[in-house]
């Protein structure tokens, strides 16, 4: 996939507020252009596994329906597998799958084994090749028990295990993410992170996935691009990430008896404190000071070093409204 400069712009229509504003928008309309996508430029290599992270309106899911056709971009250039998507061919689309955890391909009233019959007939799956493959993703996913049942009788974790099946069975080359563990259990979503991995290693499928849950994007990409206000701000794995966006790590102690917070602020910033374990942020070029000074001066069992979470590294880059600084 090569993304160059690629662009989309929305004219959308200005109300001016109250209802004598709402009567005089009848007659003269004021428009304005929102810009969702602005100039963004990347590739992606076959087989990889990329995370593409962002505040909410930074441009993600634009971006990925115009990778996938379904949008037009306004200005810039997209290949996917060798096809303009804006083209949509058959050929394109039958190597291609879109997963979004807030839409359904499935039947509601219908078994999923139903709509998978369907799915198979509308890509043109041979016999032999949809039963041997779709046999292996239930199996892989545990719904043998389920896939007879109506769509809307599944629990939600269930239905997106569905739609991984739906979306995978012609053996796409590349699959688009959105979102695909929104308002699953903490199980359901560990699994279908597992399973992601799991299909990228053994059938090389290429992912691009985009999601809030940041276990997502820990768990499953080794990449991560990410947009602020519709421009591309980092490319890189998310240890570069982490390092470039983190001027802080963290000290986990383990403590031999219960020490006071207010002694451990001289330290750094106190994140958590229990009787026995506590957690402190520090200067990340401090950190081997403040540890032997820690060790030296506190009742120390144990201590650990490690990177301020992915979680709470992006809360910060978009908390409030910040833009993230590019370069």
């Amino acid at each position: 996939m090569q993304v160059r400069n690629l662009t989309k712009r929305f004219r959308g229509v200005q109300k001016p507020p109250g209802v004598l504003g709402a009567f005089r928008s009848l007659f003269k309309r004021r428009y304005r252009d929102i810009t969702a996508v602005d100039g963004v430029t990347f590739e992606i290599s076959p087989g990889e596994r990329v995370g593409f992270l962002g505040p909410n309106g930074a441009g993600k899911t634009t971006t990925l329906k115009m990778l996938s056709g379904i949008l037009y971009p306004t200005s810039g250039e997209a290949t996917v597998l060798g096809f303009n998507p804006t083209d949509r061919k058959p050929a394109m689309l039958k190597r291609i799958a879109l997963v979004m955890g807030n839409k359904m391909q499935l039947w509601w009233d219908l078994p999923a084994w139903d709509g998978f019959l369907v799915l198979k007939e509308v890509y043109d799956v041979p016999d032999a090749e949809f039963r041997h493959r779709v046999d292996g993703l239930i199996e892989a996913l545990d719904l043998s028990e389920k896939v007879n049942t109506q769509v809307r009788r599944l629990s939600l974790g269930e239905r997106m295990k569905c739609e991984l099946v739906a979306a995978l069975l012609h053996d796409p080359s590349l699959v688009f993410l959105d979102e695909p563990t929104l308002g699953l259990d903490v199980v359901s979503q560990k699994r279908i992170r597992e399973f992601l991995r799991e299909y990228n290693e053994q059938r090389g499928a290429t992912l691009l996935l985009t999601s809030h849950y940041m276990q997502d994007v820990a768990e499953v990409c080794d990449r991560v691009v990410v947009i602020d206000r519709g421009r591309l701000v980092f490319d890189g794995s998310l240890g570069e990430l982490v390092r470039r966006f983190s001027a802080t790590k963290v000290l986990k102690l383990v403590l031999n008896h219960p020490v006071q917070e207010s002694d451990l602020r001289r330290y750094g910033d106190v994140l958590t404190c229990t009787e026995y374990q506590v957690v402190l942020e520090v200067e990340r070029g401090q950190v081997t000071s403040v540890a032997a000074r820690i060790l030296a001066e506190q009742p120390v069992e144990d201590l650990t070093v490690e990177e301020l979470g992915i979680d709470e590294i992006i809360r910060r880059l978009f908390g409030e409204g910040r833009q993230v600084p590019s370069g």
